[in-house]
Formats: structure tokens, C-alpha cells, sequence
């Protein structure tokens, strides 16, 4: 290898990932992403395409950019054009600046007056991460429609796995086959959405949670947005994906720049785990991270138990009742403010309602911190009732287009946050609301999606996004301690962008234990499940309609940020005495639940599924068989055990703290009262299945002997 093609080359390794980039033909060209490899080199010679009949006699290089001028036909990374000129563009390389994993290139396009960037950063845990930016250096403006970053993935990729969903039904897998032509999930909501996939994968034939390799993309943005899986008729695969921009809503004057939101890139050679991995591990480390500032209160949100129903005496007894299990968070939800009876008024008038608090919130904030309980409270900060005194002041303020008032939604229109006006409303109402009680969590909801989303005329969902950040930026400034979860009618915003705003996501509306096992398990494959609200619904759920027992909802919802959704002073002293014992085992538990390593291991039959966290050293695991569906055998498939130490041997048993699960059997299996194997061959073997009934959930205790 000659001393000009070392130079050209950058390598970037971390934690058994590489990535390889090559400026030889003056732009940057990603030549490898995956396992980490020692000579970078080698690849170079290997990479080279070949030169078919009927194609350009003099192919260039095709790098970052995708330009049509090197010979791409495709849609390039950058697409934009000042009226119709400039559309074309050739950036070439003027300066790389490297720092350790951390590499910079900057491209000039000359004739067009444009200059482009984009950051590579890989971090320890192996995740890259990137970033674009577009700068006008022209004098007449350029009008940006969408930057998308790209990264090419092996030619034996087949598969895409994404994730699409609706309201009470989110993150739903899919899989389709890769074919020639372009997959492409894009989100209109003004949000990111119920049927974001918050990460798309392309991966080959066979792989599981367990094993194969995996790429995924993922957009930190909680605005429009597009995901892409193309594979080019020259057989080349790409994953993209970029913030998706509405006409003209980026139209860079001289001097101004666009930078597109983050871009974060997951590769795992062991699995779709090995990307929760990597992702748990990433967010782990920032100081900020709920759980780096202390555990994860066990939370009461009282909207299932009395809805717009504020009454001091009811709320008072559940508060007593939440105290008396040891609840630490009571969270007092919609109907406090304004004229707000129902969901038809008082969206925008964020001050305490004289009809339902006459008193203001003291009473209620003092019982709650009383009985040893923090207080947290609801607010919908970026919508407003058409019967609201903010809309009859200022019918201004909202998002629109023309002289038109866009379609409610949820009886709701949408504040303009990027008014500094309506800003200083909703920040001013709520930053003083905050002032006056001691409130350490407020519940931000965001119930509809974004119609004619115009500010003075101009498209507005960027504005929009960023407006939100800034204001819950704020808001903890102005509060050090406060915590923020991120509800958009359940998990209508769960994205890789509000998780550095936001403390906790509401995962759904949809309390049901059945839909949660599907819900809770694939929203966690990139957010950590401490930033997951899990509650435990109704005995009824008031989503679906459906009775489950006490254990497979108490069961279900332990692999997070674990919570009650109920009217507990209907719960019975039985019910009391399950919900103290599962209260205490989540508080035992929760240091390794939040901190510990995720499996999903993959079992014989699909109507079983087995979820686990492994604690760090592997000293322990705690693993659920949840019975989604009756058993396809009379004896059912084996329990397997993943994730411990191959070398150690563990004590298996059963425990209880939630109570048993309903089985359909005369004798239970032998391992129950507890039975000693290695890490291995719990992994290989397992442990053989009780014969449970469907929609049952049970616990097995693995601790190192």
C-alpha cells in the first residue's frame, strides 16, 4: 500500500466496529461499514467496480454526495436549486480535519456556490454517528429540499425489518424482502409519529434477536421525517434517511446554513440485541441520563382512575392508597386548568381552574408530598381549544396557511411556537405554574398531528420541532431537577432527537398487558427501557376491553419505567397486598433492570416469548415467559436462557412476587422450587416449559452460584 493511499484513507474503530473511508478521488466515499477490521487497506484494490458496456467510459468515484456529475443516477444526498439553477452539483474536497474517532470533511462546489460537510463520529460503544450541514456562499438564495444521509450496506443483505403502527397499537414489526428499487417510510405528522419506525434495518436472511448481522439507521428528529432502503440497478444497497422538508421550508439566504438533524448508525454482529446493546450502552453514558441522576420513581398516573373527575376527597384517598404500596410519583393528569371539564375547552389557558381548585393545587400537591410522594402534572403546552380564552385573544397563533383555520383534530388547533409570542405564552403559563407548587415531573402530551403547518406562510414543522426543544431546555433551566416525559397521545414522539430533551416516553395510550408485550418489546430495541413508561392498566382495560389477571399485567409491566394506571382504592386488600409485594421486588430489582443487558431469546414457537435483562457482570438475570397464545404442543417447547456466563453455573428458579400464573397442568416442571445449570447450557438446552394458559406471564430468577 503506497504512502498517498494510507493518507487518504480513514479508519475509525470502536468496540468491534469499523468504518473506512477513502478521499482518493477528492470527495468522500464510505468503502466499509461493520466488524472491525485490521488492514483497511486491503480493501481499497477489492472495492473498485468494474466497467460494464453501455455506462460511462470514465467512472468517478461515487462518494457521500451521490452527484449526478459523477455519475450517479439516483437521488443525491443533497437535493435543492436556486429556481431551477444550480440543481447539479460536484463538491470536491477542500479539508479533512480528524480528532481520534471524529472526522470532518468540507467540499466546495464552486460553480454552484455551495459548501457541504459531514461528521463522522463513532463512539466507544460503536456506534456512528453523522452529521450534514449545506452553506449558501452564493448571493441569491438556495432553496434546500432534502440533505439525506446515506451508507451502504453488503451486497448479501436481503431483508428490511422496520416498525409501523397507529394510535394504542405502535411499533408493529415488518418485514419485506430487499429488492431493486427504494423502500421509503415517511412521516407527515408534524411529529415523528405513531407509525415511526424510530430505526430501520437491512440485514441478511437468518438473522435474529440472538444472531446474524444487523444495520440500522436511526434520525435524532422529532419532526417530518423519511427512512430509505434502495437497491441500485447496479446492484449497490444504501440505507438513508433525513429529515423530511416540506416546499420551501429551507431557503438558505447568503451566508446561511442548513444543518440536517443527526443521523445514528447501529451495526451488530450478534443480533438485533447487540444493537439494544449498544444503544442502551451509549445513552447509559451521558451524565444526563435519568438513571445516572437516580432511580426511576415508581410512578401513579391517576387519568385512568378519574379522567377530567378532579375531586380533592377521591384524588386524596388514591393518593393515600398509592402511598400506602409504596408509590413515589403521583401525577395528577388532564382537567386541572382553564374551563377544562372535558376535552372540548381550555386547551391554552394554563392556570388553575377556581371551579375544580378553589384553593389552587396546595391542597392536593400537599397531601401528595405528605404522604412521601412527589407530585408531577399534565400539560399540553402545543395545542390549543378553539374555546379557550388564548384563541378568542389570539386566533393568530396557530398554524395555518392563507386565511384558512385548519381541520380540529381531538378538538384541537396548533399553537405556532415559533410565534415568540405564543412561545412566551405556553413558557411563561407553565414556568409560572411551576414556580408556585413544588412539582418535579410534568407529563407533556402532543394529541394531534400537524395540519397546514405554516408559520406566516412558510412551511413550519422544523420551527416547530426545534421550538419544542428550546422549550423544554428551558423550562429545565429554569427548574434544575425537572423532569420531563414525552407523551404524544401515547408514542406518537419516541425518536433518537426528544430522547436528549426528555426524561421519560409514554410508550402508549394502550394499557392492555397483551398489546404492551408487543409494544414494550420493540420500542425498546434502540430506547432504554428506564425511558419507558410500563404501567399497569386496569383489571379491565379500558383500551380494549379485555380482563387479564393481576400477575401477566403486573408481569408485564416490570421491563421498564414501571407504574400503575389504576383506581386503587376499587383494589381490594388481596389486590393491596400483590401490588405492595410487586412494588417492592421492582424497587429491589430496578438498578439491574435499568442497567443491565437485554435478551429476546429466540425460542422454538411463536406464542411464547422469553424477555430478559442480564445484570453487566452476568451475576444474574431475571427472565419473563410470557404465554401469548396457546402452545402448538401438549408439552411445550423449551424455556431458553440467554446471555449469562458460559463458564458459570447458575440456581434457576421460579419466583412469584406478582403471584402465579394460571398453568393447565397436573404437576408442574422439576426446576421450579430451583436447579442448578451452567450458563451454557441454559442458552443451548433451556429449561422445559410449564403448560400456561394464553395471556400468562411468569418470572425465573437466574443468580450465579
Amino acid at each position: 500500500m503506497s504512502q498517498n493511499l494510507i493518507e487518504t484513507l480513514i479508519h475509525l474503530k470502536a468496540d468491534g466496529v469499523s468504518v473506512v473511508i477513502d478521499t482518493s478521488a477528492n470527495t468522500p466515499a464510505v468503502l466499509y461499514w461493520g466488524s472491525a477490521i485490521t488492514n483497511p487497506g486491503d480493501i481499497v484494490q477489492a472495492q473498485l467496480e468494474p466497467t460494464p458496456h453501455c455506462d460511462f467510459d470514465h467512472p468517478e468515484t461515487i462518494g457521500i454526495w451521490r452527484e449526478n456529475a459523477r455519475g450517479f443516477i439516483g437521488e443525491p444526498a443533497l437535493v435543492g436549486s436556486r429556481v431551477g439553477r444550480d440543481f447539479s452539483h460536484k463538491f470536491n474536497l477542500v479539508r479533512t480535519e480528524q480528532h481520534g474517532n471524529s472526522v470532518t470533511f468540507t467540499s466546495v462546489d464552486a460553480a454552484a456556490e455551495l459548501e457541504v460537510s459531514a461528521k463522522f463520529v463513532l463512539e466507544p460503544q460503536g456506534v456512528l454517528k453523522v452529521s450534514q450541514k449545506v452553506t449558501n456562499l452564493g448571493l441569491t438564495e438556495f432553496m434546500v429540499n432534502a440533505l439525506t444521509a446515506y451508507l451502504p450496506v453488503p451486497d448479501y443483505t436481503s431483508e428490511i425489518l422496520d416498525f409501523h403502527g397507529r394510535w394504542m397499537n405502535e411499533r408493529q414489526p415488518q418485514t419485506l424482502p430487499i429488492n431493486v428499487g427504494t423502500w421509503v417510510r415517511e412521516g407527515r405528522e408534524g411529529r415523528s409519529g405513531h407509525d415511526y419506525t424510530i430505526v430501520q434495518f437491512a440485514m441478511p436472511n437468518g438473522t435474529t434477536f440472538e444472531r446474524g448481522e444487523v444495520w440500522g439507521l436511526s434520525l435524532a428528529w422529532s419532526g417530518n421525517n423519511r427512512h430509505i432502503v434502495e437497491r441500485t440497478a447496479i446492484g449497490r444497497t444504501f440505507l438513508g434517511t433525513g429529515e423530511l422538508l416540506l416546499p420551501s421550508e429551507v431557503v438558505l439566504s447568503s451566508g446561511e446554513s442548513y444543518e440536517a438533524p443527526e443521523v445514528v448508525a447501529f451495526y451488530s454482529a450478534n443480533g438485533i440485541d447487540g444493537v439494544s446493546d449498544r444503544a442502551y450502552r451509549m445513552f447509559r453514558s451521558r451524565a444526563k441520563h435519568p438513571t445516572n441522576v437516580r432511580p426511576r420513581p415508581l410512578t401513579l398516573n391517576v387519568w385512568e382512575a378519574v379522567y377530567f373527575d378532579h375531586n380533592i376527597e377521591k384524588l386524596s384517598a388514591l393518593a393515600e392508597a398509592a402511598a400506602e404500596i409504596g408509590v413515589e410519583r403521583f401525577v395528577l393528569d388532564d382537567g386541572w386548568f382553564g374551563a377544562r371539564r372535558n376535552d372540548h375547552a381550555g386547551l391554552g389557558d394554563w392556570v388553575v381552574s377556581k371551579d375544580v381548585w378553589p384553593n389552587g393545587l396546595s391542597p392536593i400537591v400537599d397531601k401528595v408530598k405528605s404522604l412521601g410522594m412527589e407530585f408531577g402534572l399534565w400539560f399540553e403546552g402545543e395545542m390549543v381549544n378553539p374555546n379557550s380564552d388564548l384563541y378568542r385573544a389570539h386566533p393568530e397563533w396557530i398554524l395555518h396557511a392563507g386565511d384558512r383555520v385548519p381541520p380540529t383534530n381531538r378538538n384541537q388547533l396548533v399553537l405556532d411556537l415559533a410565534h415568540e409570542g405564543a412561545y412566551q405564552h405556553v413558557f411563561n403559563q407553565v414556568n409560572a405554574i411551576l414556580s408556585e407548587y413544588d412539582i418535579a415531573y410534568i407529563k407533556w402530551d402532543h394529541n394531534r398531528t400537524l395540519s397546514e403547518p405554516a408559520h406566516f406562510g412558510q412551511a413550519a414543522v422544523r420551527r416547530q420541532a426545534q421550538a419544542i426543544y428550546r422549550m423544554f431546555d428551558e423550562l429545565k433551566a429554569a427548574h434544575p431537577g425537572l423532569e420531563i416525559e414525552s407523551c404524544a397521545s401515547g408514542g406518537g414522539r419516541i425518536d433518537l432527537g426528544m430522547i436528549e430533551h426528555a426524561d421519560r416516553f409514554w410508550t402508549s395510550d394502550n394499557n392492555d398487558a397483551l398489546e404492551r408485550q408487543s409494544i414494550n418489546r420493540y420500542t425498546s430495541i434502540v430506547i432504554p427501557p428506564e425511558m419507558l413508561g410500563t404501567h399497569i392498566g386496569p383489571v379491565k382495560a379500558h383500551s380494549t376491553g379485555r380482563t387479564h389477571t393481576n400477575t401477566f399485567r403486573a408481569v408485564t409491566a416490570l421491563w421498564g419505567h414501571a407504574g400503575l394506571e389504576w383506581d386503587l382504592t376499587e383494589a381490594n386488600a388481596e389486590e393491596r397486598a400483590f401490588l405492595k409485594s410487586w412494588v417492592d421486588f421492582y424497587k429491589e430489582k430496578r438498578s439491574m433492570l435499568h442497567t443491565g443487558r437485554v435478551v429476546r431469546a429466540d425460542q422454538s414457537e411463536p406464542n411464547a416469548w422469553v424477555h430478559g435483562v442480564v445484570s453487566q457482570d452476568q451475576s444474574e438475570g431475571l427472565y419473563m415467559l410470557a404465554q401469548l397464545r396457546p402452545s402448538l404442543y401438549s408439552r411445550p417447547a423449551n424455556i431458553r436462557l440467554a446471555g449469562l456466563d458460559p463458564n458459570a453455573d447458575y440456581l434457576v428458579r421460579l419466583i412469584e412476587p406478582a403471584g402465579p400464573a394460571v398453568a393447565m397442568q397436573i404437576l408442574p416442571p422439576k426446576w421450579y422450587d430451583g436447579v442448578r445449570m451452567s450458563g451454557d447450557l441454559l442458552a443451548k438446552l433451556g429449561l422445559r416449559a410449564p403448560v400456561l394458559r394464553p395471556e400468562q406471564a411468569m418470572l425465573i430468577e437466574a443468580k450465579r452460584i
